[in-house]
This record gives C-alpha cells, sequence and structure tokens, in this order.
C-alpha cells in the first residue's frame, strides 16, 4: 500500500525517493563546513549549533537571510549552478559581518517544480564552498518539489545565517564623526543586484547570448555575469582584531548611494571621488549600452566597491596596507563631511561622477 501511494505521489510530480538520495549525496558537502559547535548531521528536524560556554562574556547573535535575485535566471540560462551557492552565501554573511559578526551556521531553502538531482547538488556544492571561505557551517535546510510553481528548469533559492559577537564590539556607527575616512574594497563584478536591468539590456535590447564572447571582459557574457559575489567576512574579521573600524557598509541593492547613509548619524554626509577606484569593465558597458544615467548606476550597481569601511583618517593608510596584505583591494574613497544645516534637501551622499 505504501509503494502505491509514493509512486501516485511521483506520478504528482514529487519524488520521495530523489530527495532521500538528494540528501545521501550532499552529506559530505554538508560535512565538510562543519566547525566546532556542530551537534546533529543533516537530516534531521532541526540543526543543532552550541556557543560554548566561556568564549564570549555577553554574546550578541546577528541574523540575516537573503536570495541571489535574477541572478539565477542567468544560472539557468547557462545550464551551470556551481557557483550560484556562493552568491547565496555571500550576500547574508556580507551583511552580518558589517554588525562584527562571525557567522556561525547556515541554513539553504532550494525549491524547483521537480527535483534535479545534478543541479541540485551543484547549487549545494556552491553554498558549501560559501561556507567554507566565511568559516561558517551549513547544518541544515529545505529541499521542496511544487508541481506547477515553476517551469522547467527553474528554481529559487534563499539563504540564513546567524552570526555572533560581543555587545561591546558591535559596529553600528555610532562612533562616526566629520573628518572620518571611507575605504572601498573592490568588488568582484556585479556581485548580486541589478540582474533585472542587467537582463533588460543584454537580452531584451542588445539582443545578446550568455554564450556571446564580449572582449571588453575577456569571456563570454554569460561567464561575466555569473562571476560569484566576493565573501568579505575573514578580511575584515581580521582587521577588526588591530584596528577601530568604525562602521562597515555592505553595497547591495540601491548601490553606494542607498547603502552609506544606513551607518551615517544625523548630521553627516558622504562625499566620495568617483574616479578614486577602478571601476570594471561590465559596468561601463551596460551604462553606456543600456543608456543608464551615472545617478541610477550609483543606485542600482556596485559599480566596482562591494564593501566601504569607515576608519579615523589618522590610521586610513594602516588599515589600507593590512586589507592589501589580506588580500583585498581597497581604494580611499572619500570622507565623511558635516551637513549644511541651510539646505534642506542636501544628499546624504555625494559622488562627483553623479
Amino acid at each position: 500500500m505504501a509503494k502505491q501511494e509514493s509512486s501516485r505521489y511521483a506520478e504528482a510530480g514529487v519524488d520521495i525517493d530523489k530527495g532521500n538520495e538528494f540528501v545521501e549525496r550532499i552529506k559530505p558537502m554538508v560535512a565538510s563546513t562543519f566547525r566546532s559547535g556542530v551537534l546533529t548531521g543533516i537530516g534531521g528536524f532541526g540543526g543543532l549549533f552550541a556557543l560554548g560556554s566561556g568564549k564570549y562574556k555577553d554574546p550578541v547573535l546577528v541574523s540575516s537571510t537573503d536570495g541571489v535575485g535574477t541572478k539565477l535566471l542567468i544560472a539557468q540560462m547557462c545550464n551551470r549552478h556551481d557557483t550560484i551557492g556562493i552568491d547565496l552565501v555571500a550576500m547574508c554573511v556580507n551583511d552580518i559581518v558589517v554588525s562584527g559578526a562571525q557567522p556561525l551556521f547556515f541554513l539553504d531553502y532550494f525549491s524547483s517544480g521537480g527535483l534535479d538531482l545534478e543541479v541540485a547538488a551543484a547549487v549545494v556544492q556552491g553554498i558549501a564552498q560559501g561556507c567554507e571561505i566565511s568559516r561558517c557551517s551549513l547544518i541544515g535546510g529545505e529541499t521542496a518539489e511544487m508541481p506547477g510553481m515553476y517551469a522547467p528548469g527553474e528554481y529559487d533559492l534563499a539563504g540564513f545565517v546567524v552570526g555572533i559577537c560581543e555587545r561591546d564590539k558591535i559596529i553600528d556607527g555610532s562612533d562616526i564623526r566629520v573628518g572620518d575616512t571611507l575605504i572601498g574594497l573592490a568588488s568582484s563584478g556585479l556581485h548580486s543586484n541589478g540582474y533585472s536591468l542587467v537582463r533588460k539590456i543584454c537580452f531584451e535590447e542588445m539582443k545578446l547570448s550568455v554564450n556571446d564572447r564580449i572582449d571588453e571582459f575577456g569571456c563570454t557574457l554569460g561567464e561575466e555575469l555569473l562571476r560569484p559575489t566576493r565573501i568579505y567576512t575573514e578580511p575584515l574579521l581580521n582587521l577588526v582584531k588591530n584596528f577601530r573600524v568604525k562602521g562597515l557598509v555592505h553595497i547591495t541593492g540601491g548601490g553606494i548611494i542607498d547603502n552609506l547613509p544606513r551607518v551615517l548619524p544625523n548630521g553627516c554626509k558622504a562625499v566620495l571621488d568617483g574616479k578614486s577606484w577602478e571601476v570594471p569593465p561590465v559596468f561601463e558597458f551596460l551604462r553606456q549600452n543600456g543608456k543608464v544615467s551615472a545617478q541610477e548606476m550609483c543606485r542600482t550597481f556596485n559599480n566596482g566597491i562591494g564593501m566601504v569601511v569607515v576608519v579615523d583618517a589618522k590610521e586610513a593608510d594602516d588599515v589600507r596596507m593590512q586589507l592589501q596584505a589580506l588580500g583585498e583591494k581597497p581604494f580611499v574613497i572619500g570622507e565623511v563631511a558635516a551637513r549644511s544645516k541651510k539646505k534642506k534637501n542636501e544628499p546624504l551622499v555625494e559622488i562627483d561622477c553623479c
């Protein structure tokens, strides 16, 4: 009787046996991410993680959840699924490291109309790789088959991370003052934002294919658009051990213009030199071919800066040198300035190219 019911469920589009096979296949990938504190393997109803005693005096948990937007469609167009999981982890852990938090554990959600074992395993491999880069344990997740919800070959992806930091070490921007220096860390490219506009420009207007080679990129369009989001956790957590970092800003949706104000105290603004950092060719390609204004570029894309570090001007050179030693490409991109009390609509971020 059980076999007949299982068969009928498979006919409806949900294959329980395939789901169990998938869990077995990814167990080694998941186990490779485990760090001290993981108490359970994959397959249980919930993942257990012990904070340990004595390591933290006054611990605060920091959490975030995110996805990778329509970059998923690029992965599906290219039939390449081994890096999109890195993007998923990056978008989550980069959000909590700005508070000074060390990522502890990660959960993922993968849903599709019907489970393709090879595709799903490639996605999880990328998630595991992202967790290893950020020293975060993948301790669980959900794989859902929902026939009728997705077209063949389509899937959706979401992630959830929990990290930890000492209460008195939380980075919240409250120490930022006029005169502080803004240091931008180079992005690896588009990261995971603005892809709806990217697809409109490249595929609807320019009629390009993901397989078209673009000379400016030195690779195909698909390869450029799938460059994984840079994970900044380890360099930044090392940086805060040696320097007083006043603020950190993850440049995601909304670009520099909308994200920098999230850490600025009242009465302050950011003044940036738009020519002070290297802008990867993909951004100029999109600006020219999509006829996108400089202002909109600054609100849609990261334009080459994936993270901003706010430090005292006296420590800026030393901070920049340590970031270089940690493998980052830092640029002094501007400073914190005072807002005018006479200008009611003065922008919180001024960039000369915008």
